[in-house]
């Protein structure tokens, strides 16, 4: 008698347990994006196109703090399946890009975005959604004001950029500010800012001039230029139209000091471009990076980007990457062994990293999805980027 019911509870026992691992197994495969050895984390970015070049190294900085990630086990032991979609930096390609992620692909989070033009269109498709997403390089303010409770920034906004720009003239001592910038949508998410922080700081514009996205002479800009006599030029530009600048302005002997965002942090390449080192000598470059690619503080990653990825050559841009996918590794180690996407966005909400690639903490409160607050500012110092100062701008 006793043997059978001792047989009983074992049977009992074993049925529990069975029922209890194929209740985890069900709610695992409930849960999108997530099964009992996977994470799918989605990424968007143009992969191909003209600005491929400025964001894929910022999207294989993600995928490398992925792979590094599953080379150490995974996370709860699972391991992360990072699925890119190009959208071209394209505004049409971006919503057809972020729509075949969220339906077909079906990831548990997304890590991606990297064009402002692209990531404004594909915004009401991830709120409608609700898949949590962290943006890892699109800065246009309206993509985390007002604060989406699934929408989570590792790059800093674009106010940020244009504000520390001016701060950084006038901690140079200027006064007599002139603008260039692209009016794309890129250019406009700036140049209201770059307004605000000119009227904040009681600063008249010398110069407020449109330059084309793709121009190929720009000497009347120069000319308008030195006859208005700034001592700094703010550059809302990207390298295309940077580049013709810098170059033409060398060519009439033109050379305030030039303040550029993100855009421009790889210097070495913008004096490539113009042909002369001596062109970028008084430009300064502020990006949400904290180091230099030379920098041994960031000696690890390099040698991670280079051994991964043998076509790149380790930059800035990389480290914006790698922030963000430090951001969310952290957040899926913290959320548990059984996540969701109500667990994940509860946990974001309140996350404090210290990345390895950035000079300040990536911080978020449930009121401030903004997480980036710290940009270092970056000039060509004997034919390599140096960081020269740090800014933290106020609005």
């Amino acid at each position: 008698m006793q043997g059978k019911l001792r047989q009983a509870w074992r049977t009992a026992g074993l049925l529990t347990a069975a029922l209890a691992f194929g209740a985890d197994a069900a709610q695992a495969q409930q849960v999108v994006g997530i099964t009992k050895d996977t994470i799918k984390i989605g990424g968007m970015g143009p992969l191909t196109g003209p600005l491929a070049g400025l964001v894929v190294p910022q999207l294989n900085g993600v995928q490398a703090v992925f792979e590094e990630a599953n080379e150490a086990g995974g996370i709860h032991g699972r391991k992360i399946v990072y699925i890119k979609e190009d959208d071209e930096c394209l505004p049409s390609k971006g919503v057809g890009a972020v729509k075949k992620l969220i339906h077909e692909t079906q990831p548990f989070i997304l890590v991606g975005g990297g064009c402002s033009n692209a990531a404004i269109a594909q915004k009401p498709e991830i709120v409608e959604s609700k898949i949590p997403w962290v943006i890892v390089a699109s800065t246009a303010d309206s993509l985390t004001e007002p604060v989406d409770p699934y929408i989570f920034s590792s790059m800093s906004a674009a106010w940020m950029e244009v504000y520390g720009m001016l701060q950084h003239a006038i901690d140079q001592g200027k006064k007599r500010v002139a603008v260039l910038w692209q009016p794309d949508a890129w250019g406009k998410a700036r140049i209201e800012p770059m307004y605000a922080a000119l009227k904040k700081a009681n600063i008249e514009p010398v110069l407020v001039e449109e330059v084309a996205v793709e121009p190929t002479d720009l000497t009347p800009v120069v000319l308008k230029l030195q006859a208005a006599k700034p001592d700094a030029v703010m550059l809302i530009l990207f390298p295309k139209a940077a580049i013709p600048y810098l170059r033409d302005a060398y060519k009439l002997g033109f050379l305030p000091l030039s303040v550029g965002g993100s855009p421009l942090g790889e210097i070495d390449v913008i004096a490539k471009g113009t042909g002369t080192a001596d062109a970028v000598k008084n430009l300064r470059s502020l990006a949400a990076a904290g180091y230099a690619p030379d920098d041994p503080h960031v000696a690890k990653w390099k040698a991670i980007i280079e051994k991964r990825f043998p076509g790149d050559r380790f930059n800035v841009l990389h480290m914006f990457g790698i922030s963000a996918g430090q951001f969310a590794v952290e957040a899926l180690r913290k959320v548990g062994p059984e996540p969701t996407r109500e667990k994940i966005i509860q946990v974001m909400s309140t996350l404090s990293v210290q990345t390895d690639t950035y000079a300040g903490p990536l911080r978020c409160t449930p009121d401030d999805h903004q997480c980036h607050k710290t940009l270092g500012v970056f000039a060509l110092k004997d034919g390599r980027i140096s960081g020269v100062a740090k800014a933290e701008p106020k609005r």
